[in-house]
């Protein structure tokens, strides 16, 4: 299942290969697919949506059934366990505490000539949050609901929809539908898949255009974003999830397995590595990981996953190991080092970075507050996590002063007459010389 590879090494750099490639690579009879459903949901609307959802998740959908009714919203709220709903509350203010700290303001600048430049921030109109059903809607991710609701709503995003797969009898998880109501979602349609893509992107007589469209979802999801992006907001082409784990000689081997196993379990796909700067260590964390994982529900996932895209390397310096770390740009970076805080200022590309020993990734999955909608595959050398700037548009304001004008202005008429731009220096020339 895993074996420790020497780095640098040609074996490691092959592993390491095999492991940058998973991406999800573009089918183009996939794509295809995916953009014929894209244009029947602009064309047909809710004719399209309902014919999907009756094929592939509820056959017995009503004419009526896209949008949640709040009754039924109620009845999931008292359906719920108090004690589920304490921990959803706990879980929502943390969340908010971190992300009100993104809130960004309008400003203005003045000039002693009268000139005043300046930024207006304001929400986008509306934000469409796609949320994955989950094993037919019997394992709801009730953190996505959270992490991509959250932001739009400190945002200020007066209009935010989610979408999820029914069930196939019809109806939403009420833990979805529960969680969506303390996060203050406005509606909730039954539709997933790249359809509820087409429906947030176009609009349709049930389902309102989005602005702006974030959440997980499978390869279909990915494409029919990946498509629409342009003619709206996407946050991210998220991958596989990916963990990646930088351990010396005083990590418990138990942890480490627990941590790489954690994100194997997602999907056969997803990328678990360890890189270990003591060779005993990163044994016994392979045998802990061969221990731990017959007791896992998902262990075949979870082995598939370890077998095709897991890794132990073994480095011989802690500062060799956090260049390996770099040159992956990991979803989820893990230091379990003695002392990981002078670590972190060598880190330069990760979506998350948890430190030390109590700092497991699934604490930040659900709880901490930081979000956890993050780049994979690398794409954290330039890309960040979701959160408050995704759900705000940033408007610049000039307004120039007479003075500023016949200042600036035969230089503005030099620069658009290089560029070819007559009408532009024009523009100028005649306010600065009616005459001209």
């Amino acid at each position: 299942m895993l074996k420790v590879i020497a780095y640098p090494s040609k074996e490691a750099e092959e592993r390491l290969a095999q492991i940058a490639a998973r991406r999800m690579g573009a089918d183009p009879a996939l794509e295809k697919g995916v953009q014929e459903i894209l244009d029947a949901v602009k064309r047909e609307g809710d004719t399209a949506l309902l014919r999907y959802t009756r094929r592939f998740d509820a056959p017995d959908l009503p004419d009526d059934g896209i949008t949640v009714p709040e009754a039924e919203i109620d009845a999931a709220c008292g359906a719920v366990d108090p004690e589920f709903l304490e921990i959803l509350r706990t879980a929502v203010s943390n969340i908010e505490s971190f992300h009100r700290h993104q809130l960004r303001s309008s400003f203005f600048t003045t000039s002693p000539d009268g000139t005043i430049l300046g930024q207006m921030v304001r929400p986008v109109a509306a934000a469409g949050l796609y949320i994955p059903g989950g094993r037919g809607g019997e394992t709801p991710l009730i953190s996505s609901v959270l992490m991509n609701g959250i932001p739009a709503r400190l945002a200020g995003v007066p209009d935010i929809a989610m979408t999820t797969p029914p069930r196939r009898d019809g109806s939403v998880n009420p833990y979805l539908l529960a969680a969506a109501r303390e996060v203050g979602i406005h509606r909730i349609h039954r539709l997933g898949s790249s359809w509820a893509i087409a429906a947030l992107a176009f609009g349709t007589d049930s389902v309102r255009r989005a602005d702006v469209i974030v959440g997980p979802g499978n390869m279909y999801v990915a494409l029919a974003k990946k498509i629409v992006s342009g003619e709206v907001g996407i946050d991210m082409l998220a991958g596989p999830s990916e963990i990646l784990v930088v351990a010396d000689a005083g990590a418990r081997p138990d942890y480490l397995a627990a941590d790489l196993l954690s994100q194997a379990e997602h999907d056969s796909m997803a990328s678990a590595v360890l890189i270990a700067t003591d060779a005993r260590l990163a044994e016994e964390t392979v045998q802990s990981v061969e221990k731990q994982i017959r007791r896992l529900p998902r262990r075949e996932t979870a082995n598939e996953s370890l077998k095709r895209y897991g890794a132990v390397f073994l480095t011989e310096s802690l500062d060799a190991a956090l260049a390996l770390a770099n040159r992956a740009a990991p979803e989820h970076l893990e230091l379990q080092v003695r002392d990981p805080w002078p670590c972190l200022a060598k880190i330069e590309h990760a979506g998350a970075v948890f430190l030390g020993d109590n700092s497991p990734e699934a604490v930040g999955d659900y709880f901490a507050g930081p979000n956890h909608v993050l780049p994979t595959a690398g794409t954290a050398r330039f890309a960040s996590a979701l959160g408050v700037d995704n759900f705000i548009k940033k408007t610049s304001v000039i307004a120039y002063s007479r003075t500023a004008l016949e200042r600036d202005g035969k230089a503005i008429v030099r620069l658009a007459e290089l560029e070819g731009l007559e009408a532009h220096a024009a523009s100028v020339r005649v306010r600065l010389d009616p005459m001209l």
